[in-house]
């Protein structure tokens, strides 16, 4: 089971960020901004929000492919300043060279990272991390003799074998059929717990966001977009997609996060709370905050407690 992690010294802290793009006429929209939070070491988030509230232009920001308007990215403590092999992305397509084999992609990485390693060595951190997303024997297929979840497989230990501080995934999953999503989302949740990888995800999809991650960020509406809350998951961590749904604070939390996607995502910015500070976004928890609120109502007399709940 993942330890309980402090949020003292956040493996990725993100202060103030906004991103703005110049239109016809001097006119200037703005996608996102003043955006705060942080990802704690060996911490799973996902960044849920609809299209065009700038949840790729976050991850790109972090991965040193695009630069904010205003505001700062830190990550071990260190502004970011371009592209870096401690930060690895996965994207939506698997990106692999379709003339190198399943270890010549991974292999690729390793050298980059490791440039004076030996080809033994190369070779021993290729089909470690082959082995881990359970490719042994395919290493020396190319990609055309893969299927797409064996090519997203490659993609996901390319990005492993390289040793990542934080790994940055960019929907990796959403081009899947259902059957090799739920797979590819069973290994990567049980080796982010192996390895306690920090991830940062962004998705669409709330039941993936409550299968991996340990918070869940939601994003209102852009343009203008900004972190309405941070949803804390209350099930427990060594959850299964086959058995995640019998917790009883499944449908709390997927009501709460469905209920965001479809009604406050597009009515915050009109309807925010009068103590909102998106320089701390109010973090929930589903199920939980709801268990405590009837255990203190159901009280005797003498112990009844007021127990404030979060919007």
């Amino acid at each position: 089971m993942k330890p309980v992690r402090a949020m003292t010294e956040p493996m990725i802290r993100i202060e103030a960020i906004a991103k703005r793009f110049p239109g016809r006429a001097g006119a200037v929209t703005t996608v996102f901004e003043d955006l705060h939070f942080g990802v704690a070491p060996g911490e799973f988030v996902c960044l849920i929000g609809h299209s065009g509230c700038g949840k790729t232009t976050v991850l790109n920001i972090l991965a040193g492919l695009d630069t904010a308007s205003d505001g700062y990215v830190f990550v071990a403590g260190r502004e970011i300043g371009g592209p870096s092999l401690d930060r690895a992305v996965i994207f939506q397509s698997h990106a692999l060279m379709p003339w190198l084999s399943a270890m010549g992609n991974v292999a690729f990485a390793v050298r980059s990272r490791w440039p004076r390693w030996s080809s033994e060595r190369v070779r021993e951190q290729c089909e470690k991390y082959l082995g881990l997303v359970n490719l042994k024997g395919a290493e020396h297929k190319r990609p055309a003799e893969l299927s797409g979840g064996m090519k997203q497989r490659v993609g996901i230990a390319r990005a492993l074998a390289i040793e990542p501080k934080i790994l940055l995934m960019d929907e990796p999953f959403s081009a899947l059929d259902a059957l090799t999503r739920g797979v590819l989302q069973d290994e990567v949740r049980r080796i982010c717990v192996e390895t306690q990888q920090t991830v940062f995800m962004i998705t669409h999809d709330v039941d993936e966001a409550i299968l991996l991650a340990d918070r869940i960020v939601l994003m209102t509406n852009g343009p203008q977009a900004k972190v309405a809350e941070i949803v804390r998951n209350t099930l427990p961590p060594d959850r299964h997609r086959d058995t995640v749904h019998k917790d009883p604070h499944y449908y709390p939390l997927r009501n709460h996060l469905v209920d965001f996607l479809v009604t406050r995502s597009r009515l915050f910015n009109l309807n925010a709370p009068a103590d909102y500070d998106p320089r701390h976004p109010p973090e929930v928890a589903p199920g939980q905050d709801a268990s405590r609120a009837t255990e203190a109502a159901n009280a005797p007399p003498a112990e009844r407690v007021v127990v404030p709940l979060r919007h």
